[in-house]
């Protein structure tokens, strides 16, 4: 399963916001009205939980300055990556698009796939408030 949130503006430069998403405790400003748990586990991951679905564990996976971030599901159970990709548009503004890829069983694609898309446009929309 892949989900694509949509394209937002954010006023970083596309090195700000890179550097702003790699360090994990500032996810915790982007989530959802809806969390009921955010936990720093180490440096580079992160526990969430939203209400009415299970907690999500995150870890930093991978970082090429300024333009990609993935973060990756610790557990095997669900196993999936977000991936941020970041463009320049001038020194002080840069664009953020986010994909969601999954690998699940159909029933549970049928599942997640509402929640997933709103939590990507959530934070997205989270981002785009980012100074």
């Amino acid at each position: 399963m892949e989900l694509i949130s949509r394209k937002v503006i954010v006023q970083k430069s596309a090195e700000a916001l890179c550097d702003h998403l790699s360090d994990v405790k500032n996810f915790e400003q982007l989530m959802p009205e809806s969390i009921s748990k955010f936990e720093l586990l180490s440096e580079r991951s992160f526990a969430f939980a939203l209400k009415g679905m299970p907690e999500i564990s995150l870890e930093v996976k991978e970082v090429n300055p300024p333009h990609k971030i993935t973060l990756g599901a610790i557990e095997d159970k669900i196993p999936f990556n977000l991936i941020g990709t970041i463009e320049t548009i001038d020194a002080t503004t840069s664009n953020i698009e986010l994909l969601f890829k999954g690998n699940f069983n159909p029933m549970l694609t049928m599942m997640i796939k509402g929640p997933i898309n709103s939590f990507l446009e959530t934070l997205v929309a989270n981002m785009e408030t980012l100074k």
